[in-house]
């Protein structure tokens, strides 16, 4: 394994994931964001339509690593990381438990659906959103938690079975719950639903109010990225 391509176009997914895996040593193995990528036919992104975070994580990894690879003409030594996450709030599960806002997180404001707001707008409504509907909930009631599900896959060929492709996956848990105004929205260090979100156990500070290492240290990324980091050096280095 010599490069591992970060199925995202997020900036501070890329930034966060980087500071990681530096982290973790993994000597010899270069780390790239799709922007890094210089092909001639950018990878298209892959419909979303799983019901779980691991579903949507398979879904990217396995898409982009075969699109990347035709592109480049190179399967060999290139894998794909994708990851899928989101928040749970306890209090919104719908009749048959299924958390929201889920894996709808990043477009809970418009159910689902994509819109042509930009991320900040985006995140804005979200929050107004999960706010609104937690309104007079008591705070031991408005426990939540951040995950994130990562799959590691290398390119599907003609022919090879879904599960041969993948490599390895995990999972990263953040717990908290989500505070209420005017505590919060708070801070400037995150993104998404960070500002809102108080990290368990002391409550007292929100996601975006802590340090990129602190968060690194704490976030469901973070406990997602390392235990892939692990597998890795253990496993190819």
């Amino acid at each position: 394994m010599a490069t591992i391509v970060l199925a995202t176009g997020n900036p501070h997914k890329v930034r966060e994931l980087r500071e990681i895996f530096a982290g973790a040593n993994l000597r010899g193995v270069e780390v790239l964001g799709l922007g890094d990528l210089k092909l001639s036919r950018p990878p298209s992104e892959p419909e979303e339509h799983g019901k779980t975070f691991e579903e949507n994580a398979r879904i990217k990894a396995l898409s982009y690593a075969t699109q990347i690879a035709e592109a480049a003409g190179r399967y060999e030594d290139l894998v794909c990381l994708g990851d899928d996450s989101g928040i749970e709030i306890d209090a919104l599960r719908t009749d048959d438990g299924l958390a929201r806002p889920g894996v709808i997180s990043s477009h809970y404001s418009t159910d689902g659906r994509e819109t042509g707001l930009g991320r900040g707008q985006r995140d804005a409504a979200n929050n107004a959103r999960v706010l609104r509907e937690l309104e007079g909930v008591v705070p031991e009631k408005r426990t939540a938690r951040f995950v994130c599900c990562m799959c590691l896959a290398r390119a599907e060929r003609g022919g090879e079975s879904f599960h041969k492709a993948i490599l390895h996956e995990t999972r990263g848990v953040c717990e908290g719950r989500i505070g209420a105004p005017p505590r919060v929205p708070s801070g400037g260090n995150g993104f998404g639903y960070d500002p809102l979100f108080l990290v368990a156990p002391e409550f007292a500070r929100t996601g975006a109010e802590l340090s990129a290492e602190e968060k690194n240290r704490v976030s469901h990324r973070g406990a997602a990225a390392r235990a892939m980091a692990g597998w890795v050096r253990e496993r190819f280095l």
